[in-house]
């Protein structure tokens, strides 16, 4: 992640933005300017980090905002970083900076993390359960507006495998280009044709009749979409005879109960939309002490 990117330094600043982070009242009102003060992120459960390149930046871009003068530093253990898993109450990060500062950040650095480290930290219990099977864990589009870019690093950060960034990033035939584009073959046969050069086309099917269409017209992938660990076994079976080297996934009723039958059944993906849009943010927390005068 290059966390100094405008992409997603415009994501921070939006954050600040939106808390007034620059306008906190009560800190001005009731904490020294001049304080100096050491916050220390700790972990109260044990979770999958990510977000931790966010910490200086959002720093950077307060004290821009708000013109706080000074110099901060944020330290963290050689092993940890993102995608390493840590234990409850084990230290994450530590930062040196005004106290002010810190308490007019610390709400948005720990939102910022903790939704990311929950994300990490499900996708890593989805990609438990497929362990030993030749099958890898999807995200979806199913992210938070804005997020995208933060949410698929963070399912990364777990060990996951992101799909499409956006609707540039691929081409994927589903039920409603299907039934609004005349039908499976005939939206099959358009995009082959128009497609640039190095697209891939992928269908998603949910019948055995779409299936045996999607072969027929050459597929180049093929999703299979709410169907049963039995169904998609004999769907796996039909596609290997005839198209063998395709990708072949697998989406709906993906949960940590269902996903190791899905997998065992021979997809090479499950895509999982609960990795972003169900996610509960991990427990992290801040604690910020003066420094010695």
């Amino acid at each position: 992640m290059d966390w100094k990117s405008k992409r997603v330094r415009t994501i921070l600043e939006a954050a600040l933005a939106e808390d007034k982070a620059a306008n906190d009242v009560t800190t001005a009102l009731t904490v020294s300017p001049t304080l100096q003060a050491t916050g220390t992120i700790i972990a109260k459960q044990a979770c999958v980090i990510s977000g931790l390149g966010c910490i200086p930046v959002f720093l950077d871009i307060f004290a821009k905002m708000s013109g706080t003068p000074g110099r901060f530093e944020v330290v963290s253990h050689p092993e940890i970083f993102d995608g390493v898993k840590v234990k409850k109450g084990q230290t994450i990060a530590v930062i040196r900076y005004k106290a002010a500062a810190l308490l007019s950040c610390e709400r948005v650095i720990l939102n910022l993390i903790q939704r990311m480290s929950g994300i990490a930290t499900l996708t890593n219990e989805f990609v438990k359960e497929v362990a030993r099977t030749k099958t890898k864990v999807l995200d979806t589009r199913k992210t938070i507006p804005g997020l995208r870019a933060l949410d698929k690093y963070a399912v990364c950060c777990g060990g996951g495998v992101n799909h499409r960034l956006d609707l540039q990033d691929g081409i994927l035939i589903k039920n409603n280009h299907i039934s609004l584009g005349g039908g499976l073959p005939t939206a099959l046969e358009n995009a082959l044709k128009g497609r640039r050069k190095g697209q891939v086309v992928q269908v998603e099917v949910r019948s055995t009749e779409e299936l045996q269409q999607a072969i027929a017209g050459g597929a180049e992938s093929i999703l299979l979409d709410n169907m049963t660990p039995a169904a998609v076994k004999k769907a796996v079976k039909l596609i290997r005879t005839a198209l063998p080297a395709i990708p072949i996934e697998a989406s709906g009723n993906m949960n940590l109960k269902t996903v190791r039958a899905y997998a065992q059944a021979g997809v090479d993906f499950v895509s999982v939309g609960a990795l972003t849009h169900s996610a509960i943010a991990a427990d992290i927390s801040m604690r910020i002490a003066a420094d010695a005068s």
